[in-house]
């Protein structure tokens, strides 16, 4: 006699920048065990992977490859919304008094905040317009990574033009070579550039506040953004 097939119910989901809608399960000991050694490990090669894994497994029909960040941030604490319970307790040492203080924390009341000035549509000699795409997970990995490297950053904001457009002509970027686009690039007004750094800076983001009052009477702030959210 073989054991009991497992039936795990489907959730639906909009995703944050596309308006896409996915079906996605809670997720399993399987999976609760790739996150366990993701936050054991505090190594950013194996939690890249770790997350990567868990999507795959629990979310029907997608690339994880080209989910923007807080995409995927979302997608996440949505899967552990419904695995676990909504409602996670933890502990967290006051700056100032050093105390340990117990927050509650309500998964589902984390909000992604949006800048009301971000636009993906940077404008460009009149007519033409540069169609930005959200930065992945592995993107994101090379930013951090390269902090203070300006050239790198520069190379890695051009990668994520995915489109330019003039009048009635569209340009894909994919048809064209890094070194093509760096060069055009390098020939538009610097105030297209001072927008491009403005788009990366503004990109939305999961941000969740819980404010409480430490032993000495102050009242503080407690603030947990992006991929933090996941890994409480």
């Amino acid at each position: 006699m073989s054991l009991p097939k497992i039936s795990l119910p489907l959730f639906e989901l909009k995703i944050p920048s596309s308006g896409e809608k996915i079906k996605y399960r809670p997720f399993t000991v399987k999976e609760e065990k790739i996150l366990l050694i993701a936050q054991e490990s505090k190594e950013i090669e194996q939690i890249i992977l770790s997350i990567k894994q868990i999507i795959n497994n629990c979310v029907e029909n997608i690339d994880v490859e080209k989910l923007a960040m807080f995409d995927l941030e979302y997608i996440l604490i949505n899967i552990r919304a419904k695995s676990v319970n909504n409602m996670l307790t933890f502990a967290i040492l006051d700056p100032d008094t050093e105390e340990r203080v117990e927050l509650e924390l309500d998964i589902e009341s984390i909000e992604l905040k949006k800048d009301p000035k971000h636009t993906n549509k940077i404008k460009f000699d009149g007519d033409g317009i540069i169609l930005m795409r959200y930065p992945a997970i592995n993107e994101v990995k090379l930013f951090t990574e390269n902090r203070g490297n300006s050239s790198k950053i520069f190379e890695i904001m051009v990668s994520c033009i995915e489109k330019i457009v003039v009048g009635e002509e569209v340009y894909n970027t994919s048809d064209f070579s890094s070194k093509e686009l760096e060069e055009w690039i390098d020939g538009l007004d610097s105030k297209v550039i001072k927008e491009l750094e403005e788009f990366f800076d503004t990109i939305p983001t999961l941000r969740y506040e819980k404010t409480y009052t430490n032993k000495d009477g102050n009242e503080k702030t407690f603030v947990v953004e992006g991929m933090e959210t996941f890994f409480i």
